[in-house]
């Protein structure tokens, strides 16, 4: 979800604005995803290197955090909606974890759409997680390390219970995963586009999910094996 700063700048206008008009870009994606038939929709809300922020707006962006809670955690569980955060919890402050804690427990049950929201979470910093509890198994012979397959690494990700994602949309022009899912976007198609995250709407996430369905998807495979895989 990038962009939300300099939308707010070409209007003259402090970035925490586009923060709090990306607020409502993320309620327009939760309705068009669940009116779509998606299944699974992770938002990248915060990254581990976004604390090198200025102050003041990392205390916006927490703000923004708890008023999204606050405010539309009802009707999400209204809605069917299951709540999942992924990223590092640890020294995160009381409120903030709370809060996290609360969306999960409250949505447990549902099965409509799964909101994943990725908070303080990195690429690299869930790979070395895995890496260390994948590590401290082995040390207490929980684990041959002859076995270590790719599932042993999947099953200790922060998405242990998530399917790896089948499309990644990123907004604002940028070209880059910006370290986001990097173990889990293996054979994720991506679409860059244009406009800024303020201004991603009901319509630009279908065209998306147009596009997304004209893929050739062939997972290292060939066409045919790939359509005969997938029958």
């Amino acid at each position: 979800m990038d962009g939300n700063g300099r939308w707010a700048e070409r209007r003259g206008q402090p970035r925490a604005i586009g923060h709090r008009k990306g607020v409502e870009a993320v309620r327009n994606a939760v309705k068009a995803a669940g009116e779509n038939g998606v299944k699974y929709l992770t938002l990248f809300a915060f990254s581990s290197e976004n604390w090198n922020r200025p102050q003041q707006e990392v205390s916006d962006l927490m703000g923004l955090l708890k008023f999204f809670v606050r405010r539309d955690l009802a009707e999400l569980h209204n809605e069917n909606v299951r709540v999942h955060v992924i990223g590092d919890r640890r020294g995160l402050s009381a409120d903030i974890l709370a809060l996290l804690t609360e969306a999960e427990d409250l949505t447990r049950e549902n099965t409509a759409l799964n909101l994943v929201i990725a908070f303080n979470y990195g690429g690299r910093d869930d790979v070395t997680r895995a890496t260390r509890t994948i590590a401290q198994k082995v040390a207490q012979g929980l684990v041959d390390p002859a076995r270590i397959t790719e599932q042993t690494i999947s099953d200790c990700l922060d998405t242990a219970d998530i399917p790896d994602p089948d499309l990644i949309i990123r907004t604002s022009g940028e070209m880059r995963i910006s370290n986001f899912l990097l173990w889990q976007s293996a054979y994720s198609e991506f679409i860059f586009l244009p406009c800024l995250w303020p201004d991603f709407d009901e319509e630009e996430f279908r065209k998306a999910l147009k596009e997304y369905a004209c893929r050739d998807r062939r997972f290292g495979a060939t066409t045919d094996r790939a359509a005969a895989a997938a029958t």
